[in-house]
């Protein structure tokens, strides 16, 4: 079975509640209807109709005392409600469901943050970043050709700490998820000081904060991503490498470049990009492309709901 589909098995194995906002999205009604039928989660199709009255102004009032200390006034904190996207969120919060998937109709910044003020950030990883799942077709490299890449979506120029959650995050998202073991590299235009510049200092510190953070982790950096990959240019460019050109969680050293990078390997290799997930929540939450396909909002519901396991 391919990694889609062991996904999809393994969200059904132990079947979680997710809520999908966007209901008045052709593709999302689809999806929905093809989780259930699958069995791979019990989906919620959230409508305008299904917002209890009660239990919205309960929601309301919520938001507004978690957000009343950032400026918001309780008419915008209303405002915000006349959307299924915050409802979802603050049933998520409340228990209600596991997890929700919103982004087919809404901007990756709305469904941050709806989640990041809803949901509230998890103070051992202390950032929101996010990641793509990539599983490129007859590819030798990464974990039988899958990948974590990230952040692709969230934060646009981290710094070292920044990074260290991101790599962190993620390596426990590709465990969690792929069962797979991370092997963690922080791209670079340097393989290990063949290079000078700001950008490789960052990574030097973020490699000492990982290693603090979770002391098991198998991480180095920084690397070109040849040397991450590819065993036979890491034994020529760094033969010490812990992770010996076998890593299968690559960390960006910034947006655009992972941004370009996960588009560049969808488009060219023809792989599948599952995301951007977000990471450093309290509940698991994914975003979705706007021009997301049918079997996206299917598998992104998937790997939302094993996360939630």
């Amino acid at each position: 079975m391919d990694t889609i589909g062991l996904i999809r098995q393994r969200a059904g194995a132990k079947r979680k509640t997710i809520i999908l906002p966007e209901y008045h999205d052709s593709r999302v009604a689809e999806a929905a209807k093809i989780i259930e039928r699958e069995g791979i989660a019990n989906v919620i199709l959230l409508t305008k109709e299904m917002m209890d009255p009660q239990a919205k102004e309960k929601y309301i009032e919520q938001y507004y005392n978690l957000r009343k200390a950032k400026g918001i006034t309780p008419d915008e904190a209303r405002k915000m409600f006349d959307d299924t996207l915050y409802y979802a969120a603050m049933m998520t919060r409340e228990g209600k469901a596991d997890g929700f998937v919103a982004g087919a109709s809404h901007t990756t910044p709305d469904v941050a943050r709806a989640a990041i003020h809803c949901l509230e950030i998890d103070q051992r990883i202390s950032i929101v970043c996010s990641c793509f799942i990539m599983a490129v077709p007859d590819c030798p490299y990464g974990e039988k050709g899958n990948f974590v890449f990230a952040d692709c979506g969230i934060i646009p120029d981290p710094n070292s700490r920044q990074l260290a959650c991101i790599a962190v995050a993620s390596a426990e998202l590709a465990e969690k998820v792929l069962d797979i073991k991370p092997k963690v590299a922080f791209l670079s235009y340097s393989t290990k000081g063949s290079a000078k510049g700001k950008n490789i200092d960052t990574i030097t510190e973020a490699l000492k904060t990982v290693k603090t953070m979770s002391p098991e982790l198998l991480v180095d950096g920084e690397l070109q991503v040849d040397a991450a990959i590819v065993p036979e240019v890491a034994q020529i460019k760094y033969p010490d490498s812990p992770i010996a050109g076998q890593a299968n969680v690559l960390v960006f050293p910034d947006l655009e470049a992972g941004n370009i990078g996960y588009k560049l390997v969808q488009r060219l290799a023809n792989a599948r990009a599952l995301g951007p997930l977000l990471l450093g929540l309290n509940k698991p939450c994914s975003d979705l492309s706007r021009g997301c396909s049918v079997d996206d909002v299917v598998d992104c519901v998937a790997v939302t709901a094993i996360r939630a396991q």
